[in-house]
């Protein structure tokens, strides 16, 4: 066990904030990138890029998606891998889903509706099966086609091709056709999970990636069981770990915290950034919590609908929302009680900010957003 201190681990949490100098070194250096549709002020997969791919703009990875090495699919949340990663996910041994028990045979109709061409509109697909409308995963109501398109998606039958206005756009997915002929071994798919998640997150507390893995077990429905006793393992035999104020924390064999360069400057990120994402560790390294508020009430919000986090120093000091309107951006910020606003605070503060006009300017003019 080495021996740590808070600010060891705030330094090696900013790690995963290295620049990459393309947009596909940055998603195969991750591995997984979470997507929300939110824009305030843009999605949460373009907030995660902008901190790690210079001169990126909002939008730029929708705009760019048929050219990279990139699917979308789960682990441990929906978003955004490599098809190195996506060969971990599949096969999926999934039952059927409600939309299927509700609808006999409509997903033998879409099947083959999606094997006929290259693409498929879910608006096109309604269209010419002409089938009636169920509840959606988030309480809503989506087309029973599109939901069916959706479940095709999950079991590796189908792919996101690109987007149009942010509806998702199916293809045939041969690729994942040929891992369910003939998979990696088992052993190795949770393996190499537990190990990607460990490496992203960085440094995280044991409880944390005990979490995660547990939320990744969507991306494997059928190996839940599995999955656990590979975090298990990983813990026991290949994780190195120490503990810091009385909480275990671990990391992968090439991810040691120790000497970590000290964070310098002004930095805001996203509310789903692999930096923040888990609160845990935010609120252990830095002393306060930060709270994702756009599901709050109103009335109940304290930082703000869509606040992200601000960073000096490599200590989070308090939070921004930002919003573009007529060319200009409006920041909105507050900070944690007893923080001294210093003339270098300013200085970088204008500079992240100069950042942030630029990336959702640019993208507003092109349209992508």
């Amino acid at each position: 066990m080495v021996s740590l201190t808070s600010a060891d681990l705030r330094a090696a949490a900013f790690r995963t904030l290295t620049p990459q100098p393309s947009l596909q070194a940055a998603l195969d250096r991750m591995g997984f990138l979470q997507a929300d549709p939110i824009r305030a002020p843009a999605r949460a997969q373009d907030l995660t890029l902008l901190a790690r791919v210079p001169g990126y703009r909002a939008g730029e990875l929708e705009r760019r998606y048929a050219e990279l090495d990139v699917e979308e699919d789960m682990i441990p949340n929906y978003g955004f891998v490599p098809r190195a990663v996506q060969a971990l996910l599949h096969p999926r041994e999934v039952a059927p889903g409600r939309v299927e028990l509700e609808h006999p045979g409509l997903l033998e109709e879409v099947r083959a509706q999606l094997n006929e061409g290259e693409e498929l509109h879910p608006r096109d697909l309604a269209t010419a099966l002409g089938k009636g409308r169920t509840v959606n995963a988030w309480g809503g109501q989506s087309s029973a086609t599109t939901r069916i398109l959706g479940a095709l998606h999950y079991r590796g039958e189908a792919r996101v091709t690109r987007r149009v206005g942010g509806v998702r756009v199916y293809g045939p997915a041969p690729h994942l056709a040929a891992l369910h002929a003939a998979p990696l071994p088992e052993a190795e798919r949770l393996g190499r999970t537990v190990h990607l998640l460990a490496a992203l997150y960085g440094s995280l507390p044991e409880a944390s990636l005990r979490y995660l893995v547990s939320l990744s077990g969507f991306g494997f429905p059928h190996l839940r069981g599995e999955l656990k006793a590979a975090f298990k393992v990983a813990v026991k035999e290949e994780l190195s770990g120490a503990t810091v104020d009385g909480v275990k924390y671990v990391w992968t064999a090439d991810g040691s915290p120790a000497d970590s360069p000290a964070p310098r400057g002004v930095r805001i990120v996203g509310p789903f950034d692999p930096l923040v994402w888990d609160r845990r560790r935010f609120e252990h390294l830095h002393g306060w919590p930060y709270r994702f508020e756009a599901y709050t009430p109103a009335a109940r919000r304290t930082m703000g609908y869509y606040a992200l986090p601000v960073f000096s120093a490599g200590r989070a000091v308090g939070w921004a929302n930002l919003k573009l309107g007529g060319g200009e951006l409006d920041a909105e910020l507050g900070f944690i009680p007893g923080f001294r606003q210093t003339a270098t605070f300013h200085k970088g503060l204008e500079a992240e900010l100069d950042r942030y006009r630029a990336f959702l300017t640019a993208s507003s003019v092109s349209g992508l957003e």
